[in-house]
């Protein structure tokens, strides 16, 4: 698995850290970012799919 380095506003990190622990949703910041990638890359291809971008596979 690849690491990144990425710059994100206090104020984002805050919000995902309310998110993040032993009784949250996520195990760790880590976890919670891949889930975040996953769904708006989902949302991206339900867009491109309406707009006819997506390839046939």
């Amino acid at each position: 698995m690849s690491k990144i380095s990425v710059e994100i506003p206090d104020e984002l990190l805050a919000d995902l850290d309310e998110h993040v622990g032993d009784d949250a949703k996520y195990v760790n910041r880590s976890d919670a970012i891949r889930a975040s990638i996953r769904k708006n890359l989902d949302v991206l291809d339900d867009i491109d799919a309406r707009h006819g971008r997506l390839e046939d596979e």
